[in-house]
């Protein structure tokens, strides 16, 4: 298990150089991506600025920036300057990015080397990595099974012992349902924590950017690389907008015990019951909650979600860029171009997303959903006044075989303890609470802690101490 720590007490001692990490990286992707499918294009120039990072080393020790040769991946969603940024779309399958991304551009400065752009389903739509225009990536657990989705190729590059960080972007539980699948640590943070200036926007309202690592500590190293304002993106905040919480030695936690009455596995509950367990045994409480309007998460994001996708993937018309087909009219062009151009998935959630919006709906559809999502950060709000940090599996199964849920609404199902966070702007940590068994193969389940805006500096002290610290 690669960790950022690690391999930078090894790069100061000089007995492992960056040029050794990258190598090792790209060696590792030739050996097993041929089957895995994580990447959608690899950087063999990132041997250049290993070179460059070794040399650093050399001359100034240990006076160096915090990820100073440690090789990253990018999903491809995210853009970086003079590189393919398909979204893993047809329509952008040629197109390259003219600037970096402020996340990139920041993990630059900190001296991370980006090694590849990950797969991903077509503009994060999805929850398994099949919906990609390239082809689906497996799951280096079990390779018959899917990473998740829509980040799988981030969560596979790092389950896979490739690199130890990918990043990439939750907009319903994108980061923390492939960490799930794939054994690691993800983590979603408080909306407005990440800049998304560079971000290929699916739902603004809910998109952000986080890490997929081997440990807590990790995570919060690099998200606290990418946080802060940007003054690209109006909705980023300051690091100081929310007031430092104290950390403890025990906690509170809620489980809303309501919310897991049906549709979950059997297995996954009885790991997530041991997991309560071993909290009680550790001295934290565990206190029953209430959170009804949890319950119609699942239907107002997918209200929210593709009225904004509707609205963002507009801009993809055949004329400014992207793939163009022709048409005798402008009105052909743009029809013929989103026609080749977007998958099943995509045309779905945007004909979904035009219909709530579209006159005589919007109001019985797009806006009770967004009633129920002020309500439901009331009941967030209440229910974070007696309990620190709220419980929950981060997906209701384990990874399910590739081509097994091809009704969407199977497939949405899979995101039902994941997208109130979203609808809410809280963040949450997803790490592995156990496996369970499937085919003779032990496949991993992932604990989900939610906390309040602005908790997320909390939520990696009791994950560092719960997790990193096991053992």
């Amino acid at each position: 298990m690669k960790t950022i720590s690690d391999l930078r007490a090894k790069f100061i001692t000089g007995d492992y150089t960056p040029v050794d990490a990258v190598e090792e990286a790209l060696a590792v992707i030739k050996e097993k991506d041929g089957n895995i499918h994580a990447f959608l294009d690899v950087y063999e120039d990132a041997l250049g600025e290993a070179e460059k990072a070794t040399k650093e080393y050399k001359e100034k020790g240990k006076d160096i920036p915090p990820l100073l040769g440690v090789p990253i991946a990018l999903k491809n969603n995210i853009l970086v300057k003079g590189r393919k940024a398909t979204g893993a779309s047809k329509i952008l399958e040629n197109y390259k990015a003219v600037y970096d991304a402020t996340i990139v551009a920041k993990l630059k400065e900190a001296g991370a080397i980006i090694v590849g752009a990950t797969n991903m389903d077509e503009f994060a739509m999805g929850g398994s990595t099949e919906n990609s225009a390239f082809g689906p990536t497996k799951n280096p657990v079990d390779t018959e099974r899917v990473p998740g989705g829509s980040s799988g190729g981030s969560a596979a590059s790092v389950a896979m012992g490739a690199v130890p960080v990918a990043i990439g972007t939750d907009t319903g539980g994108s980061i923390r349902q492939p960490a799930s699948y794939c054994g690691i640590v993800g983590f979603k943070p408080t909306y407005g924590a990440v800049s998304r200036y560079g971000l290929m926007a699916m739902g603004s309202s809910l998109d952000q950017a986080g890490p997929l690592t081997n440990t807590v500590a990790d995570a919060e190293l690099v998200h606290d690389i990418m946080s802060g304002l940007d003054k690209m993106d109006g909705t980023t905040i300051d690091k100081d907008t929310y007031p430092e919480l104290p950390v403890k030695e025990k906690y509170t936690f809620g489980v809303p015990k309501h919310f897991l009455a049906d549709g979950i596995d059997p297995d996954v509950l009885q790991a997530f019951n041991d997991h309560i367990e071993l909290l009680k045994k550790a001295g934290h409480e565990i206190v029953d909650i209430e959170l009804p309007l949890f319950e119609q998460g699942l239907a107002s994001y997918y209200i929210v979600m593709p009225a904004e996708v509707s609205s963002n993937l507009a801009r993809y018309d055949g004329i400014r860029y992207g793939h163009s087909a022709e048409g005798d009219t402008l009105l052909d062009v743009y029809e013929k171009s989103r026609a080749e151009g977007f998958g099943a998935e995509v045309k779905r959630r945007i004909l979904l997303g035009t219909y709530v919006l579209s006159a005589g709906y919007y109001d019985a559809y797009y806006g009770k959903a967004e009633l129920v999502r002020k309500k439901m950060r009331e009941e967030l709000k209440e229910v974070f006044k007696k309990v620190d940090v709220i419980l929950t599996p981060t997906t209701p199964t384990p990874a399910f075989k590739l081509g097994e849920k091809s009704d969407p609404l199977a497939m949405y199902k899979q995101d039902i303890f994941t997208v109130p966070v979203n609808l809410t702007g809280v963040p949450a940590l997803s790490f592995p609470m156990g496996e369970v068994e499937r085919d003779k193969k032990s496949l991993p389940v992932g604990v989900q802690y939610i906390g309040p805006h602005g908790s997320d500096s909390k939520l990696f002290a009791i994950g560092k101490t719960i997790y990193d610290k096991r053992g």
